[in-house]
């Protein structure tokens, strides 16, 4: 898999690329913003994932990955050291499909990376279908994953889409947070929770509908179909 990584401190990219290059990326660096834009141009052969870190030289990180966002759809796992939900929420409105937050384990990351790649390929290949999931005033076109509530379009990131259409899929049900962790991220590392209840902060946000999606305390979340 090729892989961008963003990164201005160039002791740090070595090592990460050296890492990375062990289980198998073909790693590009880019040491600011404008460099990691201009590696992703349409004509380029493209990356599997963006690894990008928010303290860059010439560029706000955030704003960067809103740029990446509008140029390609490939996932974007932010670097940053700040860890309140706030700051989270706020790349993930921005596109990012995920987030690390520093200092880092290196399984950490690599998980991470194959989590989203995995989830990448998976939608790829079941991108068919012609169904629809009607909720009251929001609906989700699982064919080519938009949402709209009242009829206005909801930008959601990939694991904020596939959250909300695991869960509308059967209102009322409640899902083990276990279990969403293994649908959504595909994955069953323990280290996924913090991620998942920043994702539905996010999509309450996002939705305005703060009570669709309720918290079952100690067990997992069930969406709460709202009234037609």
């Amino acid at each position: 898999m090729r892989l961008l990584l963003v990164e201005d401190d160039n002791h740090v990219a070595a090592a990460l690329s050296a890492v990375l290059a062990r289980h198998g990326f073909d790693v590009t660096h880019a040491r600011s913003g404008e460099e990691a834009l201009q590696a992703l141009v349409p004509e380029s052969d493209g990356f599997g994932v963006v690894l990008l870190d928010l303290g860059l030289p010439d560029q706000d990180g955030y704003e960067v990955c809103g740029k990446i966002r509008k140029r390609t759809s490939t996932p974007v796992i932010m670097v940053t050291a700040r860890s309140d939900v706030r700051s989270r929420i706020h790349g993930l409105n921005l596109g990012a499909d995920d987030y690390v937050v520093k200092p880092y384990d290196t399984g950490e990351l690599l998980a991470r990376i194959h989590a989203v790649s995995r989830r990448t390929v998976h939608e790829d290949a079941g991108s068919g279908g012609d169904d629809s999931l009607l909720l009251g005033p929001v609906r989700i076109e699982l064919p080519t994953r938009q949402v709209t509530v009242d009829g206005s379009i909801v930008q959601l990131t990939r694991k904020e889409f596939d959250l909300l259409a695991l869960l509308a899929q059967r209102p009322g049900v409640v899902f083990r947070r276990e279990q969403i962790i293994s649908e959504v991220w595909r994955t069953s590392w323990e280290g996924t929770g913090r991620t998942l209840e920043v994702h539905v902060a996010s999509l309450r946000a996002k939705l305005r509908m703060p009570a669709l999606i309720e918290t079952v305390r100690g067990v997992g979340y069930r969406l709460v179909a709202p009234a037609a």
